[in-house]
């Protein structure tokens, strides 16, 4: 059975910032989260990111810096051990109006089609109330972790995280998740 994880990027696998990451040196991954996807890899889960990346449309940073940014992240996850499967990215802001900006379904949905997946057996992991908004729409397991934007999230909407589990960070989630699979295995 294929097991499938869809991460947010920015405050889930690197430390996130209000001006955006634009460029390969301002790509810092948290401590762990490059290790969290190894594991999760070792122990046969795909794992995929699906990030909003309005910076592009705002004319902050081009698609080949993106690229870049991405190129630093698959070359530090491989020396771990680890790699995505793909990488998912909506280039547009709120204004566009578009199917492909979290928590719209569009990025999940071409996840879904690319991998041939039931999403409704997927984690979704994510720092922001976009990304469990996402998950609850398509069906997917939303697990929010408290990095990046996440504790600012879980105060904010608490009351609606009843039966969201909530994690310290992506390390911490991911070893809950495979204990979770071995015990159903």
């Amino acid at each position: 059975m294929t097991k499938l994880v869809i991460l947010d990027r920015d405050g889930v696998i690197n430390e996130d910032s209000p001006n955006y990451i634009k460029s390969p040196e301002e790509w810092i991954p948290i401590p762990g989260s490059l290790e969290a996807i190894a594991r999760l890899n070792h122990s046969g889960f795909k794992v995929v990111v699906a990030t909003n990346q309005s910076g592009i449309a705002r004319g902050l940073f081009s698609l080949e810096q993106l690229n870049a940014i991405h190129q630093k992240m698959r070359q530090a996850l491989e020396r771990v051990g680890g790699h995505v499967e793909g990488i998912f990215f909506c280039p547009h802001t709120p204004e566009h109006g578009c199917d492909c900006r979290k928590p719209r379904s569009g990025l999940i949905n071409e996840i879904k089609k690319r991998l041939n997946f039931d999403i409704s057996k997927a984690y979704m992991i994510g720092d922001s109330y976009r990304d469990l908004q996402t998950a609850w729409i398509v069906g997917a397991k939303a697990i929010l972790v408290k990095t990046g934007n996440g504790n600012h999230t879980q105060a904010q909407y608490d009351q609606e995280l009843s039966n969201t589990k909530v994690y310290s960070d992506l390390a911490n989630a991911a070893k809950s998740i495979v204990q979770e699979h071995y015990l159903m295995s």
